[in-house]
């Protein structure tokens, strides 16, 4: 299947989901005591409005993805506030889908969760999804992303926003996909999970301080 793999695009995750978060004033001392509640604790995470990341202007979409994971309280800026154990890409019936055809991505994790700064006013704590590590498959194209992706928590709706900058995650293999996913290529995530502790409906929050 010799396609011209021009651009591609792939969903990494958040996920993991695994979990970065939110934003705090320039002038705001940054936080250096995570406190996590309920912690320790396992999360599931599902995502809301679709997944995409795109490799030289063509987009991967994803409309199903869900993970999960542990969060806990921490102290260090940046700090790892959460763990995602397993993220997944696509459902039975709901498979991830690009104009070269369906896409299948398998995450290599743990992925982190890490915090950086908080705002009291609005709840929300900005840092990023670390440790990200894809490998995706469209036809004869395979290719491995790693990296990282910058985010946003939102304690009052559990909302973990994924949306990475240029260069923060990077292909750093590449086989059978000639120009259209070269080593090097900076893809670009953007996604949403809605985060729960497991088997419940309850939301944690993450609450960033100064001693």
């Amino acid at each position: 299947m010799k396609k011209s793999l021009r651009n591609l695009a792939v969903v990494a995750g958040a996920a993991s989901a695994a979990f970065a978060l939110a934003a705090a004033p320039a002038s705001a001392v940054p936080s250096t005591v995570w406190t996590v509640n309920p912690t320790p604790s396992s999360f599931t995470a599902t995502n809301t409005g679709n997944v995409v990341l795109s490799v030289n202007g063509i987009a991967m979409t994803c409309t199903k993805s869900n993970a999960a994971g542990s969060m806990a309280s921490a102290t260090g800026n940046p700090a790892t506030v959460a763990s995602i154990s397993s993220i997944a890409f696509g459902a039975s019936g709901a498979p991830c889908t690009s104009v070269l055809g369906n896409v299948t991505t398998v995450a290599a994790t743990p992925w982190t969760v890490v915090a950086q700064d908080y705002t009291a006013g609005t709840g929300v704590t900005k840092g990023y999804v670390g440790n990200v590590d894809a490998t995706v498959t469209v036809g004869a194209c395979v290719f491995r992303v790693t990296g990282k992706a910058s985010g946003t928590y939102t304690n009052s709706t559990g909302k973990l926003a994924v949306a990475s900058t240029s260069g923060e995650l990077t292909v750093v293999s590449s086989s059978n996909c000639g120009s259209a996913v070269p080593v090097g290529a900076k893809p670009l995530f953007t996604g949403a999970y809605l985060v729960k502790k497991t088997g419940t409906t309850t939301i944690p929050t993450i609450v960033g301080s100064n001693p």
